[in-house]
């Protein structure tokens, strides 16, 4: 890996580290014992996380992931035993928080529910009209799963009344439950603290000392390619200021932060004064198209 140092005539060095062509293979295997995340989620991160943890630091205390997702570096750093001072998760996203819940609350009921649920389409358009938020934690945990193993893409999209509208998917197979998995994900969630709250309030709890790991939704490379609707209010332009204006405020107060986003100019712009920018490739995977997908350029901010 080699860095380089961009001087500007107006503002100070900007720091980058580039990574000298694509992330080896095997450094997205992970263990065969490892935790994995109950759910496929847009932008995952498990084939990143070799390159996560080495920008990560090396002891903390309280980890916080504000925009949890399937946790791919939660269930990491939980199966490695890195979490001496606990976790926080949360996302604004209350079916996927009350999933998490279920899962660390009631694991044997999602189990059991998962069980019963056939790979249909028939079934999955009625799964898909479910009324869940009037259910219970389990409920919504083993809904969310199915939707998002049958489902198209494994995507979780809502319009404005907050519907789930994705197509039901085209697979042979899927694994709808893994129960041995569903209970190692119980066991590290286990004592961990979840909440449905806004991404900026990560300032009113993070300490000093604490690691904060930031992965929101993306700002699109081009108006095609976004894809941000996991709430009914999106996450816009304005959003991710904000998000760069907490993780300026938590670095300044002592709290390490890593944030991965796209290479969209806008983020470099973001993160350009007080940043180390690290270029890495990653793989495309949301597309309809097989020949639509491959490696893209992300970047990591710490």
């Amino acid at each position: 890996m080699r860095s380089a140092v961009a001087k500007t005539e107006s503002g100070p060095a900007i720091q980058r580290v580039r990574p000298i062509g694509s992330v080896p293979a095997k450094q997205g295997q992970e263990d065969e014992d490892a935790v994995r995340p109950f759910l496929k989620w847009v932008g995952g991160k498990r084939a990143l996380l070799p390159v996560l943890r080495a920008h990560s630091p090396a002891s903390f205390h309280r980890y916080h992931e504000p925009f949890v997702g399937g946790g791919a570096m939660f269930f990491h750093l939980a199966h490695k035993r890195k979490l001496p001072k606990g976790a926080v998760l949360s996302d604004n996203n209350e079916r996927l928080i009350r999933a998490y819940r279920g899962v660390r609350d009631a694991v044997e009921d999602v189990i059991a529910l998962l069980h019963d649920y056939p790979h249909e389409k028939n079934f999955y358009l009625k799964m898909r009209e479910r009324p869940i938020d009037k259910h219970s934690d389990a409920e919504v945990a083993a809904w969310l799963v199915y939707v998002n193993r049958t489902g198209f893409n494994g995507l979780y999209r809502v319009n404005q009344k907050n519907q789930f509208n994705v197509p039901f998917g085209d697979y042979a197979n899927p694994r709808i439950c893994d129960a041995d998995n569903l209970r190692a994900c119980a066991r590290a969630l286990h004592g961990v603290e979840l909440r449905v709250e806004p991404f900026d309030l990560i300032a009113e709890r993070a300490q000093k000392g604490d690691f904060v790991y930031f992965d929101p939704p993306y700002v699109p490379l081009s108006t095609t390619s976004s894809f941000t609707s996991y709430t009914s209010s999106g996450f816009g332009h304005h959003h991710q200021q904000k998000l760069a204006d907490v993780a300026r405020s938590l670095k300044a107060g002592g709290v390490h932060v890593l944030i991965s986003n796209s290479s969209a100019p806008l983020v470099r712009t973001l993160y350009r004064e007080g940043f180390i920018t690290v270029e890495v490739q990653a793989a495309r995977s949301v597309n309809s198209r097989g020949d639509g997908r491959g490696k893209i350029v992300e970047l990591l901010m710490r």
